[in-house]
């Protein structure tokens, strides 16, 4: 009977993680962040019709543009789908340096994150913003008619997520940020390229390998594949079909993969269907332009590789080995060094950044890495970091900046690199090598998006790209402030300009395809320096002074980006032959430009005052909630706009109790220390013995709960730490007892808990199961100081230590657990158990457990299994258990041991990516205990 019950909560817990999945937020596409930013920050508001804009103080500018920008464009935007007004607070975020933006439900908004990229569209960063995520909301608003009441955003966010695939949500997105403008990703040929890389090199995709991705092969990615589908389909069915599905799918909510039935209604082809016609069409299209493009094949100076690897930004060194930046599905960002032979030799690993960058110059490396604030995650920076080879020296040379793209001089004595402050404004400047200290600002007075900028061969000139609504323009400045204009606004996709000869190489697309060009500053003549099939980019120059001088530089192919080299020739630019499959859409949105008449309003300005009561409380849904096979309810939701207050107040029925418990809490996060309260009026139940036998008792309680919790955490070249701190107590009296003994326990005081802990991580891969290097330590302790009648205490140490295997991605855990317990508290767990814990009867009350794990993976399939699953990888690990070792088992004898096998997949064509697994344990003798076969199910969004 046991067994049959666990089996049953087995399939129910199943139930609930695919319910939990495919309604999960995160299901709907774009990163919603939940973080704080400090409370130094000032917040001010403007009302414009259709949008309350809420943002720091500083970006009054950019705040009053997009105002007008916003409310002029929507109609535009919608207008496909029929909407033509919404109603939309939009915070503006310019604490960090990463460039994002995003729209949610629950509760509805949008942020904007201000700080433009470095190598991005040709048009300004906020606009391509505003047009591309007010398509979110109209998407949004067309589902939920607008109105999400009363409080079901939750359940439509949920359903939205698990009705409409990534890739139509993300794609059409894509196409409209096209067709309404001058500019979008579906014109540059880049953003493109690792599809049309595959499909050239015969590789076909399966429809969930395009979606999903790989940790294997290079993938488009869920935006690309989306906007080549949306733009597919609009081509074939009009410029109403995103609406007909749209509509239908409201209408009809209910189904199993309500778009692909939508889809099929009005177009006569479901998904999978529309994306094997799209990616046929595709390999003849590029195949066609292939033929009419002339391009070259060059020789590759790096390691062939046979999953996705890349190797940034080559350059010589003056033993003519070649210093590249490195990134792999295997390995994080480090710099490695390539020999005559090939061989590589790592140097140092280094932390995220904005895009993969760094500079070289007489012994010395600089590049930019973002480092996040301790506690409030919205603020972030981006500092400049140096490594000299010739010492061995690595230092972080700015500190709380924002500054990108650093490049130095001949000598390496100054660097020049972008500065962008909290107002958006965007200069260039240059700073001491050694020190770090900024030496001189150069002015930037039209406030152009600056990008890449690079030193001429004596230090008298500055070469940088210059971004606007009206393209791109690459200048030459004189550290003065004078600026020369090489090349006039322009939609190509210029970037990363470098001085040779008398002239600067840059990267365009001028034949379609993403090259390598240079302009004759003196006659501004263009030709081309390289002719790649699929796109070339990232120059150096090699043997300057020779006869016969070369280049280094990134060409891609099937797995990356190479490094790769050639004569310093001069080519023909050759004919534009890309191919644009946004045409249609463009046609259908009537081509116009939506930017190209916005008004110059002034918009009254007001303070935000972000605590107010009015503004803490954002109550948006009423929504199910499933906490076990006995427990269920409803909950009412409050997130206010700045994610500094969470409420919430519920109601959940325990059918195996038939009683009702109720509930309400908070958690407030403004502050450096994160507090959280909790009430709940609940039912309980219990057991106990008497002369008469087993006896049940029954009885409600009022239990209140106080916690205060500190997470800390930083991060610096490619090391991870955090530190948190954690305490907590409650207080419960209980009433109302049914059967209870005379001398039951009534109130319970305020037992207090402790909580410390400490991580230590290197970078992980995407194929890492765990970083190669991580220390981790927890510590507990927990006692009733203040209640006589229940006395008793728990202390419990766990730590953690991970080394590399014997194999890449391999990984090793020795973690040993410790814990001890007096009075009530003898019979409670803190620590990890070993595997089968609970299914193996104790022998003595748990003190400690030592436990060593192996895993590793073992194949990356790729393979999809119908609509059902698509596999991601194999996973295999083999453990050894120890508890109370010292006294019940030895080093010789383990209480459990045994292996796993484990999947990661994406179930029924949904994104969050599921963990399956069975665990087969072994136990000791001693024990008598047959063998147990455990199951496993997670899933990580």
């Amino acid at each position: 009977m046991n067994q049959y019950k666990a089996h049953i909560i087995l399939i129910f817990n199943a139930i609930c993680v695919i319910i939990l999945i495919i309604t999960s937020q995160s299901a709907c596409g774009q990163i919603f962040s939940e973080e704080q930013n400090p409370l130094s920050v000032k917040w001010r508001q403007i009302q414009s019709p259709g949008f309350r804009i809420i943002y720091p103080d500083e970006l009054e500018h950019e705040a009053q543009r997009m105002a007008n920008t916003m409310s002029h464009i929507y109609p535009y935007v919608g207008s496909s789908l029929s909407r033509h007004k919404t109603s939309i607070p939009v915070v503006l975020q310019n604490r960090g340096v990463t460039a994002n933006g995003f729209v949610q439900l629950a509760p509805k908004k949008s942020e904007f994150y201000t700080t433009p990229p470095q190598q991005f569209d040709s048009q300004d960063w906020l606009n391509n913003l505003a047009v591309h995520e007010l398509r979110h909301v109209a998407q949004f608003d067309k589902l939920t008619g607008g109105k999400a009441s009363p409080f079901p955003e939750e359940i439509y966010f949920a359903w939205f997520g698990a009705s409409i695939p990534l890739w139509f949500f993300e794609g059409d997105a894509v196409s409209i940020e096209t067709a309404l403008t001058r500019a979008g990703r579906g014109k540059i040929p880049s953003w493109i390229m690792p599809y049309r890389a595959a499909l050239l090199e015969g590789k076909r995709l399966s429809y969930s390998k395009a979606y999903f991705g790989s940790d294997k092969d290079l993938t488009p990615g869920y935006y690309q594949l989306g906007y080549l589908l949306s733009s597919h389909i609009r081509s074939k069915h009009g410029g109403g079909v995103s609406d007909s599905i749209l509509t239908d799918i409201r209408k009809r909510p209910l189904r199993p993969y309500p778009f692909s039935g939508s889809l099929k209604k009005y177009t006569g082809m479901g998904t999978r269907h529309w994306y094997l016609q799209t990616q046929s069409d595709l390999q003849g299209s590029w195949s066609d332009q292939n033929n009419r493009t002339e391009s070259k094949n060059y020789e590759i100076l790096n390691q062939p590789a046979s999953f996705a690897t890349n190797y940034f930004m080559p350059v010589r060194l003056a033993d003519q080995r070649i210093l590249a930046l490195k990134q792999s599905k295997a390995q994080a960002s480090h710099f490695v060094v390539i020999d005559s032979a090939r061989r590589e030799n790592k140097l140092l690993g280094i932390g995220p950044q904005e895009q993969p960058w760094f500079s070289y110059a007489n012994g010395l490396v600089v590049w930019d890495e973002i480092r996040e604030d301790p506690r409030f995650k919205q603020r972030s920076y981006s500092v400049i970091c140096s490594y000299n080879m010739n010492s061995g020296i690595r230092r972080t040379l700015t500190r709380r900046s924002r500054l990108f793209s650093p490049s130095l001089s001949a000598d390496a004595s100054r660097i020049v690199a972008v500065q962008i402050d909290l107002s958006n404004k965007c200069n260039l400047v240059e700073l001491d090598a050694s020190t770090g200290k900024i030496l001189n600002t150069i002015s930037n007075p039209d406030n152009h998006i600056l990008q890449t900028p690079a030193y001429d061969h004596d230090d008298s000139s500055i070469a940088v790209v210059r971004v606007s609504e009206a393209g791109k323009q690459l200048a030459i400045t004189d550290g003065e402030g004078n600026m020369r204009v090489l090349i006039d606004s322009s939609r190509q996709q210029i970037n990363r300009p470098v001085f040779i000869g008398n002239g600067i190489a840059f990267n365009a697309h001028y034949n379609g395809i993403d090259n390598i060009y240079y302009i004759d500053t003196t006659s501004k003549k263009i030709s081309a320096l390289s002719a790649s099939k699929y796109g070339a980019f990232n120059i150096s120059l090699q043997y300057e002074n020779s006869d016969a001088p070369k280049i280094l530089f990134n060409d891609f192919g099937a797995t990356g980006y190479h490094v790769a080299e050639t004569r310093l020739t001069h080519l023909n630019t050759g004919k534009n032959n890309f191919v644009s499959f946004g045409a249609a859409a463009k046609a259908q949105e009537g081509n116009v430009d939506v930017f190209s008449n916005i008004p110059d309003s002034s918009y009254q300005s007001t303070r935000y005052h972000s605590h107010s009561l009015h503004n803490l409380f954002k109550f948006h849904s009423l929504s199910p909630v499933i906490e076990n096979e006995y427990q269920g309810g409803l909950q009412l939701k409050s997130n206010n706009l700045l994610n500094t207050l969470d409420v919430f107040a519920g109601a959940d029925y325990h059918r195996d109790l038939k009683r009702f418990a109720y509930y309400t809490g908070f958690s407030f996060k403004s502050l450096y220390p994160i507090l959280r309260a909790t009430y709940r009026n609940r039912p309980r139940r219990t057991f106990y013995n008497t002369r008469n036998g087993m006896q049940q008792g029954d009885w409600r309680e009022n239990h209140m709960q106080l916690q205060a919790s500190v997470p800390l955490s930083i991060n610096a070249m490619n090391h991870n730490y955090s530190f948190s701190f954690n305490t907590s107590t409650s207080y419960t009296q209980r009433y109302i007892g049914e059967n209870m003994p005379a001398n039951y326990i009534r109130t319970l005081r305020f037992p207090l808990e402790y909580n410390l802990s400490f991580t230590h991580s290197t970078r992980t891969a995407p194929r890492d199961i765990a970083p190669a290097w991580a220390q981790i330590l927890r510590v507990t302790y927990a006692h009733q100081p203040l209640d006589d009648n229940l006395a008793g205490r728990i202390f419990a140490a766990e730590g953690f230590l991970y080394f590399p295997g014997i194999a890449r991605n391999h990984s090793f855990l020795a973690n040993f657990n410790y814990q001890t317990a007096t009075g009530i508290r003898r019979y409670e767990t803190q620590i990890n158990t070993v595997f089968g814990y609970n299914n193996i009867n104790a022998r003595s009350p748990l003190n400690n457990t030592l436990l060593f794990n192996y895993r590793f993976p073992f194949a990356f399939p790729d393979a999809e299994i119908g609509p059902l699953a698509y596999v991601r990888n194999l996973r295999a690990g083999i453990f050894c258990h120890y508890e109370n070792i010292g006294t019940e088992t030895s080093l010789a004898e383990p209480k459990t041991y045994g292996f796993e096998l484990r999947s990661h997949m994406h179930l029924l064509r949904y994104q969050p990516l599921v963990d399956v697994g069975a665990r087969f344990v072994f136990v000791n003798k001693l024990y008598d205990q047959k063998p147990i076969l455990e199951f496993t199910l997670s899933y990580s969004l």
